[in-house]
């Protein structure tokens, strides 16, 4: 894209660590094509995205592609390595990750999204860039012209939180819970279309709302096939809840993180999906209810 032309591709000097691989400099890098891909493990739009970056990378990797992965956090608790670890686990990544905790590559790149691919040369220029979901087969091209290969596209097909949303089905939009971007918070009477609230003891903070008593709830009315939520605690153990759907238990339209009759656990901080609707989507009001206290609940996105 026009706007890059001979723009080269800043160092990531900046990174607090690395996951997979030693530290990646200018040498290490000369005369390959690297794909740089922002992102933070709580992330939807990337979690999406990442079974064609994956794929990608196994598929070139012989043919010159460096994949660097830079997981810059948007939550607190996504700074903490151990964490990410196990995100980087749990997704078979095996391609080096830079983090950035402290956003210095985020900036040197002047960046601004989750997900965000930025494609360079093997002089090192970078040559094109895309920011979100989708466009998988122009930039696969882009990475095949770079490399000087021709060769059928990879196949991929997203599974569980991966898979690709149903887009012709989501009114809902991703909804922030704390002070800082929080909207459309109203009270537990009725709920409208793309509107939430809280019932019990809450403490909102500019991240995320904070549970202060067992048995609080938050309820959110929706339209989408997927429903997720961000969730950690402030517990030592781990925290059962349990999910409704319009005051029932979900049934078939339990999400990979919830039983059928509802039933959950809130172990580890991440993107947890409670609702998946199997066949017709319609418009339902989720309740997701804690049984102790410490729950910290950030933000809702649906697929």
């Amino acid at each position: 894209m026009a706007i890059f032309d001979r723009l080269r591709m800043p160092t990531f000097a900046g990174a607090t660590g690395w996951l997979n691989s030693d530290p990646l400099g200018p040498d290490d890098l000369r005369g390959h094509v690297v794909l740089a891909d922002f992102w933070t493990f709580t992330c939807i739009n990337w979690l999406r995205t990442e079974p064609y970056i994956r794929a990608w990378a196994e598929a070139y990797r012989d043919d010159g592609l460096i994949v660097v992965g830079v997981h810059t956090p948007e939550f607190s608790f996504e700074h903490e390595t151990p964490r990410v670890q196990e995100q980087v686990r749990q997704r078979a990544i095996d391609y080096p990750v830079a983090l950035d905790n402290n956003y210095d590559v985020w900036r040197s790149f002047s960046n601004n999204y989750w997900p965000a691919l930025y494609f360079v040369d093997p002089e090192g220029v970078v040559r094109d860039h895309h920011f979100g979901e989708g466009r998988y087969e122009e930039s696969e091209r882009v990475v095949q012209r770079m490399l000087g290969v021709n060769r059928d596209l990879v196949q991929v097909v997203g599974r569980g939180v991966e898979a690709e949303a149903d887009w012709a089905n989501v009114r809902s939009p991703e909804t922030y819970l704390g002070s800082a971007r929080g909207e459309r918070r109203v009270g537990a009477d009725r709920l409208s279309l793309n509107e939430w609230s809280l019932a019990g003891e809450w403490t909102v903070g500019a991240e995320q709302v904070v549970l202060d008593e067992p048995g609080g709830s938050i309820s959110f009315r929706f339209s989408a096939r997927d429903a997720h939520l961000v969730l950690s605690r402030r517990t030592e153990e781990p925290i059962p809840f349990r999910v409704s759907l319009d005051g029932a238990e979900p049934g078939a339209s339990h999400g990979l993180d919830v039983d059928e009759d509802g039933t959950g656990v809130l172990d580890e901080g991440q993107l947890y999906q409670l609702i998946r609707q199997p066949d017709v989507v319609r418009e339902h009001t989720l309740e997701i209810s804690f049984l102790e206290r410490g729950a910290e609940a950030y933000v809702f996105t649906f697929g």
